[in-house]
């Protein structure tokens, strides 16, 4: 769901820009006061895990389509809702930055679309009352709780992400794209984000199932019982997640479906293997073209030094690997220096009230 800065006029990516800066800054300021030790831990491998995730396409039957994680919902499960967004800011930006998937002119609007739902609507409507609730006689039955997480993370996942493609649709809207009719565009953008959103549900639910065996007391609002089950240490579980995001960032990425995502079948189509054209879009002339765009552009094409998660002038498979692998490793180190920024302004807001 990346979007292209020729879906965007600059004023509407502006105000998008204005928006998620906004809820970082909340986020910021709410995270300062946090004082978890294991938290830090857990958002650096659990986000460099949503950047490899994010690489893995996977077809959409029947479509001509594919569809990756978002994972707000993930990291606002294990982090809550800001330490997410900041974690989910982290993946969106050097994708953007470092390999150009997604415009920067468009990366306020990517990070509200693909991250602010998940995280603090996903969390805040689905997560949290669910889980405080005693649905499934979840307080008293282990298998109650695990099939909470797994209704919470589908539901959490498929109005997520169907929010995030309703905006992509009235943000074109907003910025003028006459080549994309708002009652056509929203009806190829939801069903297909639909679909995805189902598919991605269940790998959330797949993934949080394994920590709440593991280690129950990192996930948000279910704390631990007097049988505490955990079968992992701390160590034990953030060394696994690693795991997973290196064989997922370094290896399963070189099968991810080369079928176009949601965003780019609705636009595009897949003609080519013999499905629908849908907005029959052309791909290297679309949408609006400015002198802001063009310097995000240029920006971006400085700075991307595996663009598309290859190497440049490069077919070979080791680029993406490497751009797995890499591309996790900036995350994560990201990730940390958050955690140390708030830990220092923790400890200078301590020692100016002492």
């Amino acid at each position: 769901m990346h979007m292209a800065d020729a879906l965007l006029s600059p004023s509407t990516a502006t105000v998008m820009y204005a928006a998620s800066a906004t809820a970082a800054g909340l986020s910021v300021r709410q995270l300062r006061k946090e004082n978890d030790p294991k938290k830090l831990p857990v958002m650096a491998v659990s986000a460099a895990m949503i950047f490899a995730g994010q690489m893995i396409n996977y077809t959409i039957p029947g479509t001509g389509s594919s569809g990756h994680l978002c994972g707000g919902m993930l990291l606002s499960a294990l982090l809550g809702p800001q330490a997410g967004f900041l974690a989910m800011i982290a993946v969106l930006t050097i994708q953007c930055l470092f390999f150009a998937d997604g415009g920067l002119m468009a990366l306020g609007a990517n990070i509200w679309n693909m991250a602010f739902y998940g995280c603090f609507v996903g969390y805040y409507l689905i997560w949290r009352p669910l889980q405080r609730s005693n649905l499934f006689q979840r307080r008293t039955s282990h298998a109650g709780q695990r099939a909470c997480i797994i209704l919470a993370s589908v539901l959490g996942c498929v109005l997520t992400l169907q929010l995030g493609a309703l905006s992509v649709t009235v943000e074109t809207l907003a910025s003028g794209i006459t080549e994309l009719p708002f009652a056509a565009f929203a009806g190829l953008m939801l069903p297909i984000h639909l679909a995805i959103g189902l598919v991605e549900g269940l790998i959330t639910s797949a993934v949080l199932l394994f920590i709440y065996e593991a280690r129950p007391e990192l996930l948000m609002d279910i704390g631990t019982s007097d049988d505490n089950h955990a079968k992992l240490s701390l160590r034990g579980v953030i060394a696994s997640l690693a795991v997973i995001t290196a064989l997922t960032g370094g290896v399963l990425s070189l099968y991810a479906s080369g079928n176009p995502d949601g965003l780019e079948w609705a636009l595009f189509g897949n003609a080519e293997a013999g499905y629908a054209e849908n907005m029959g879009l052309d791909e290297e002339n679309f949408g609006r073209q400015s002198a802001v765009s063009d310097t995000a552009s240029a920006i971006q094409e400085s700075t991307s030094f595996l663009p598309d998660y290859a190497f440049k002038d490069s077919d070979a498979a080791a680029g993406t690997s490497v751009s797995g692998l890499a591309g996790s490793a900036i995350v994560a180190g990201v990730c940390v220096l958050i955690g140390a920024a708030a830990g220092l302004m923790r400890k200078r807001a301590a020692q100016e009230r002492a």
